[in-house]
């Protein structure tokens, strides 16, 4: 075994808010200069929708990720071979009007504009070409437009919904959506890393945390072509590509990203998991129907004793393996099997998982029994019709986990590889939880039917008050479990002889001062 230490983080979808609180936060610190206008390392968007930038979840169009050869898989778009024939003209790279033209507004004209009959207005401008441009996209344009022929019409995850589930998900009186935060995954199999041909994308051995080097990028764009979750960009002002680094200055200084700390649902959680490098090419390359299975089998028991010792022997720190006992990813992607990997179709072992939204459940009754019952009720007093027919006693509250507002294929499209009956396990123990607070809280359901849909599960009532208790009131120091950095050990990694060939990191060539 080859144990390693990554860091990960997931994301708890019924409580994001959509405020893109964590993208501004991001935008402020990381991407507000020139050259970067354009650059979202975090975004939210809105689902079903097309989502940022147009399409990015259609590898028919932008071949990103990886895709099976016989028993190995290979890069979809890139590679050696489709590299060298793209090298100068790659037709898989998303334009600028895939994202959009980043703009600002020439707010002097508010001031300095002369006396006159109309009121003056601040012009759009193009901060790439600083000329007047029509708004035509924005990061986050659909924004709350689930129902729109433009944006949701156009998911490329609705593909294989029957026109009756995309039509009950577009119906206004029924627009159901969910917001869906974005950054990128510090992959186990970041395809990003396979196709630079420069070699300046590499993934860190003491977290995962994958980077670019800034000085040994040449502006391939491989890597913007090869990423699926399209999270590597093009800087137009300097000439090289950029992402996301998972604030990795704040968390060697304890600190959480700065898009988690500024969170305001509290959506967010980062923890340390142990994996079995040696797994990652059989977990890649596995059957789809498998993808999911494979990549949770290589995360691994961080109090098993076994893999503690070959951790430590493979120069995982103790305060790591502490750090991946604490975990809160741990215990909701392992313990609990309660979130999943985004699109593992694409073959690149995200380590950045989701707990699927379960969403408002609805009181709701088929027609042919509202039909029936309303036939027998016409002697009845029109307010007693109105309370049966919208009733919202606890059971009818309820109801099954195909009565709530969101086709189950659609979200085993995105988390489970296609795999519904994935997703239905997660929502049922989401649904079980629920049950089982309301039964404390309330105490208005059946006890029977309380123990029976967490038997169904598989939760023990401890277990379903640990998931309330750190998914709702969890303090900060339990959401984000950060190890403590090792600067001793990041220096030995370097090489100091001087040579260019050898050096890492963003570019360090001698040896740094040990005060500093």
């Amino acid at each position: 075994m080859d144990i390693r230490a990554q860091i990960s983080m997931m994301f708890h979808l019924d409580k994001c808010i959509g405020c893109h609180t964590c993208s501004v936060a991001c935008k402020n610190i990381w991407t507000d200069r020139k050259g970067a206008e354009y650059m979202w390392w975090n975004n939210v968007e809105t689902k079903p929708g097309t989502g940022y930038p147009t399409k990015w979840e259609d590898q028919d169009v932008y071949k990103g990720g990886w895709k099976t050869r016989g028993q190995d898989i290979t890069l979809r778009g890139a590679g050696k071979l489709r590299g060298l024939l793209n090298i100068f003209h790659n037709p898989h790279l998303p334009v600028i009007d895939d994202y959009y033209e980043p703009f600002t507004y020439k707010y002097l004209d508010l001031i300095e504009s002369p006396a006159q009959d109309d009121q003056p207005t601040a012009r759009p401008v193009s901060m790439i070409t600083g000329k007047p441009i029509d708004i035509k996209m924005g990061p986050n344009w659909d924004d709350d437009l689930s129902g729109t022929p433009d944006f949701a019409r156009r998911d490329p995850n609705l593909a294989n919904l029957t026109p009756a589930e995309q039509e009950a998900m577009f119906q206004l009186e029924k627009m159901a959506f969910f917001y869906l935060p974005r950054i990128c995954n510090h992959c186990l199999n970041p395809a990003c890393v396979a196709s630079c041909p420069s070699g300046a994308i590499y993934k860190r051995g003491e977290d995962g945390v994958v980077l670019i080097n800034q000085k040994v990028c040449r502006a391939w764009r491989m890597c913007v072509t090869a990423c699926p979750y399209k999270k590597s960009y093009y800087n137009w002002s300097t000439g090289k590509s950029e992402k996301c680094i998972l604030c990795y200055p704040r968390l060697e200084a304890g600190h959480a990203p700065a898009c988690m700390h500024s969170c305001v649902g509290r959506i967010r959680y980062l923890g340390v998991m142990l994996y079995d490098a040696d797994r990652i090419q059989e977990a890649a390359s596995a059957p789809e129907d498998e993808l999911v299975d494979r990549q949770l089998d290589m995360l691994l028991d961080p109090f098993d004793p076994e893999i503690i010792a070959a951790a430590k022997a493979n120069g995982v720190s103790d305060s790591t393996i502490k750090s991946a006992q604490l975990s809160p990813v741990y215990r909701f992607v392992k313990e609990w099997g309660m979130a999943l990997p985004l699109h593992p179709e694409f073959r690149t072992l995200p380590m950045l998982f989701y707990v699927p939204p379960l969403l408002p459940v609805m009181a709701s009754v088929s027609e042919a029994r509202a039909a029936d019952q309303k036939s027998k009720m016409a002697p009845m007093a029109k307010k007693w019709e109105d309370d049966w027919l919208y009733n919202t006693s606890t059971e009818e509250l309820w109801g099954t986990i195909d009565q709530v507002r969101f086709p189950i294929q659609y979200m085993a499209n995105m988390f489970g590889a296609g795999d519904g009956a994935r997703v239905t396990e997660v929502l049922k123990k989401l649904m079980a939880v629920r049950i089982h607070r309301r039964d404390v809280t309330v105490g208005d359901m059946k006890p029977a039917k309380v123990k029976a849909t967490l038997a169904d599960v598989n939760l023990t009532p401890e277990q379903a008050d640990e998931i309330y208790t750190l998914s709702t009131l969890a303090r900060f120091d339990q959401r984000f479990v950060i190890p403590p950095a090792h600067r001793e050990q990041a220096i030995e990694m370097l090489d100091f002889t001087g040579d260019a060939k050898g050096s890492v990191g963003f570019g360090f060539r001698e040896q740094p001062a040990r005060g500093n």
